[in-house]
């Protein structure tokens, strides 16, 4: 039976030492539906304000501490996470200049081309992110 990234956060953060509360079921339980990174704000937003922004960060500064979360910089200044999930699903952004979409993109070609760089680098790559910044299809029309 696999578990959810909802129920091994809850649990990782249990063991960590961190109380249970609504306001940390609450954010992990959005973060578990997003298919990208998102702000703190946009979690705030998803929970109809039920939960505090302030709550809000200290749930996600909680999940980044423990390894649960990565904090994804797309450029903006806007601290953005998404959950680090058991399956090492990867994937990187593409971010419009205009209107501040963010959208998730993977293509394993660009993943051969990072392992080839590695190998002659030398560097033994732990993680990495490409941000590809630009107009939109929206934004350009």
């Amino acid at each position: 039976m696999s578990t959810t990234w909802a129920t091994s956060a809850q649990q990782r953060l249990r063991e960590a030492g961190y109380r249970n509360g609504p306001a940390r079921v609450a954010v992990i339980a959005v973060l578990d539906g997003e298919n990208c990174c998102v702000s703190a704000a946009d979690v705030h937003g998803a929970l109809a304000e039920q939960v505090g922004l302030a709550s809000v960060y200290r749930v996600l500064e909680s999940l980044s501490a423990v390894g649960l979360v990565r904090r994804i910089d797309v450029g903006d200044g806007i601290a953005r996470y998404e959950p680090l999930r058991e399956s090492g699903e990867h994937h990187h952004h593409l971010v419009c200049t205009e209107c501040g979409k963010v959208e998730a993109f993977d293509d394993p070609d660009l993943e051969r081309a990072i392992r080839r760089v590695e190998a002659r680098s030398g560097y033994a790559v732990e993680q990495h992110d490409v941000v590809l910044q630009g107009a939109c299809d929206t934004c350009r029309d």
